[in-house]
């Protein structure tokens, strides 16, 4: 009796080492991965610089040391596509007629299993370069500053790397092949993504379904998790809640649409998932670095996507659902901005503020960081779209009343344009 105890405690604490271990392993690796991404020798990893095909190298590397097989062209991991970079952002269609192309690069690897149908786990490892206030920035300074995108999205990156890593070594989940993908070009228009959905080097019909991850690095517990295209396949919903042992809060959307690069397989009739961690104070601007990356949550990330690939490996191909698109309808014209970046795992009514952009209307107006926009004009704020309805109806220089929910009191104050 006394052997057998002894035996059981042995068996725990081994266990509960294997776990520690485990995690140590997984957060160095990440680590090692966003340290490169994001450090400033890649420059913000501009699709088309030197810094760009360094991350690509990089990365395909990593695949090959893996063990698994380029899908690129001609036998590489590399699947190029080009584009014309806008002089400036708000260049026309003359303009851009006289701008000389240049070129991105995918990196795509292929983990054969010799199954019938294929998972895509995609990420996108381009980001903003130095600003230089190019189309995205949000940095508001007069010198370039290298944006190293920690967050956006190495995070992501890194995540999809460990992911081919430990799939390669599971014999348990066979019953599909997988394709990973680090796009580029998401920056200026999901123009890896868009490229490779038009230019596939599998077919798209063996592919049984997508998952994006975009911006991973930030987890916090009381915002919880952003899973996007839940309505895209009938199975997501349930197994999702499944899968959700811990109990983290899910903020999830139906739509198949949105700024990332599932969209492009979306528009394929394949079934996505986007998981994304949230926006914050530093989305596009030179701060976003390794300092404010939230490894444990990228693990947390990576082990629940692993444990859905699981539950759904006796599943076969999964059906398709085309969701309701918020964004099909033609969506408001607006020509101001109040500076300020919404909470999109925010699902109460009104417009919940994330951030505040210096020296933009509404900081001026004096909004703050977790404000709730309940009225903008004469235009009653209940989500979004209202939100954009509403900045639709102004011109700059022009006053608006504005009323925010700041710890559950109403705040009226006044915002110019």
């Amino acid at each position: 009796m006394i052997k057998t105890f002894l035996l059981s405690i042995c068996l725990v604490f081994s266990s509960v080492i294997f776990a520690q271990t485990e995690a140590e392993n997984q957060k160095t690796t990440l680590f090692n991965y966003v340290s490169f991404l994001a450090s400033n020798d890649l420059k913000g990893r501009e699709t088309g610089t030197p810094g760009e095909e360094a991350a690509a190298n990089f990365i395909a590397a990593k695949f090959k040391e893996i063990g698994l097989k380029p899908l690129g062209e001609e036998g590489t991991y590399f699947q190029t596509f080009s584009f014309k970079p806008k002089p400036h952002p708000h260049a026309s269609e003359k303009e851009m007629e006289n701008v000389e192309p240049e070129f991105g690069k995918n990196v795509i690897a292929f983990l054969d299993n010799g199954a019938e149908y294929t998972i895509v786990l995609g990420a996108h490892f381009d980001h903003l370069g130095e600003g230089n206030h190019q189309e995205g920035s949000l940095y508001a300074g007069d010198e370039p500053m290298i944006h190293n995108g920690a967050d956006d999205n190495a995070s992501g990156t890194a995540v999809i790397m460990m992911l081919a890593e430990e799939l390669k070594s599971r014999k348990d989940l066979t019953n599909n092949n997988y394709l990973f993908i680090a796009f580029s070009g998401e920056e200026k228009g999901l123009f890896g993504s868009s490229y490779f959905s038009k230019n596939s080097t599998i077919s798209l019909d063996q592919v049984n379904y997508m998952i994006n991850l975009d911006m991973v690095g930030r987890y916090r517990e009381e915002k919880g998790l952003a899973i996007n295209g839940t309505g895209t396949s009938p199975i997501w919903d349930d197994r999702i809640k499944k899968v959700n042992k811990q109990d983290i809060t899910i903020v999830s959307d139906p739509s198949g649409i949105g700024p990332s690069d599932h969209t492009s397989f979306y528009l394929k009739d394949i079934p996505v998932l986007h998981f994304f961690t949230g926006q914050h104070e530093d989305y596009h601007k030179p701060s976003d670095d390794i300092d404010k990356v939230n490894f444990e949550g990228m693990i947390m990330v990576s082990n629940f996507i692993k444990d859905l690939i699981a539950s759904l490996n006796w599943e076969g191909k999964l059906e398709f659902n085309e969701t309701k698109q918020e964004n099909s309808t033609k969506a408001p014209k607006f020509s101001v901005t109040l500076g300020v970046m919404p909470d999109y795992m925010y699902s109460g009514e009104g417009m919940k503020i994330d951030g505040i952009i210096d020296d933009r209307p509404g900081q001026k107006a004096g909004l703050k960081s977790g404000d709730i926009v309940t009225k903008l004009g004469d235009v009653e704020v209940m989500d979004m779209q209202s939100y954009m309805k509403a900045l639709g109806s102004f011109s700059k220089g022009d006053l608006a009343p504005i009323e925010v929910l700041r710890d559950g009191k109403k705040q009226k104050l006044e915002v110019q344009f």
